[in-house]
């Protein structure tokens, strides 16, 4: 088995990383959407390397692979006293539970606990008017977008609209739940959080933790535009629904 071991790796991670992009949408959970060709393309790239390694160690003879095997033993006899380094291939091997983890248990979405783990920022900007929002019955509108124009907005664009937001529970340590969303630029890595305090009789026996929730209402302003006391912004809602994960979790900056 020594001679198909990179051989092996090399297949593993690339039909994991090609299960994610290629044959699902699971890689949305790690990356954003325009990132897709390159994952293919890299995963692509493994199988062809990992079949030629294949290809390689089949041409290979047993008395060639033998002569290298006692090559080996011979070099690690003379550099390190003639202790005995043959453990080093079968750890080698353990380089391929991370692939087959990734191939066959591909980890979560960042949800509630990556949350809990920083405080959600709100951007960096000053007070002013917002373009105007399109028109309709009920607008549907980020986590962020709404957190902006309701911390920011000189315009009040805001008032007077019937809103709809989706993301997913958070609470907070005073009994309070919150609509929240990830923002990533490039993948989650660099992940930060919005959310929304919601509000009203709808928002009564709080879903739990992490459940995917679809929040329609209206806006509630809250301190002085521009300050802490706006923070965070809140929601006054007529309809929490419980809906499924979306395929793409993360809001995009």
């Amino acid at each position: 088995m020594r001679r198909y071991g990179s051989a092996v790796l090399l297949l593993l991670t690339g039909g994991a990383v090609l299960r994610i992009s290629l044959f699902s949408e699971l890689y949305l959970r790690y990356v954003q959407a325009a990132l897709r060709p390159y994952l293919v393309i890299s995963g692509s790239l493994l199988i062809v390397l990992g079949l030629v390694a294949a290809v390689r160690g089949m041409r290979k003879t047993p008395e060639a692979e033998e002569h290298e095997h006692d090559d080996h033993e011979h070099e690690d006899d003379h550099d390190d006293h003639g202790h005995s380094h043959t453990g080093g291939p079968r750890i080698a091997w353990l380089l391929t539970l991370p692939a087959l983890a990734l191939l066959l248990f591909p980890p979560p979405a960042l949800g509630s606990y990556s949350a809990s783990r920083e405080e959600a920022q709100r951007a960096a900007q000053g007070v002013g008017s917002f373009p105007a929002l399109p028109a309709g019955k009920v607008l549907d509108i980020s986590v962020a977008q709404y957190s902006s124009r309701a911390i920011y907005d000189t315009g009040h664009s805001l008032k007077g609209r019937t809103l709809r937001m989706t993301g997913f529970v958070t609470h907070g340590s005073d009994g309070t739940w919150y609509l929240t969303r990830l923002l990533v630029t490039c993948c989650a890595a660099d992940a930060t959080i919005s959310k929304v305090e919601i509000r009203g009789d709808a928002s009564d026996g709080a879903p739990q933790t992490d459940t995917w929730v679809t929040v329609t209402g209206t806006w509630v302003p809250k301190g002085k535009l521009g300050t802490d006391a706006a923070w965070p912004p809140v929601l006054e809602s007529t309809s929490v629904k419980q809906v499924k994960q979306p395929a793409d979790p993360y809001d995009k900056r």
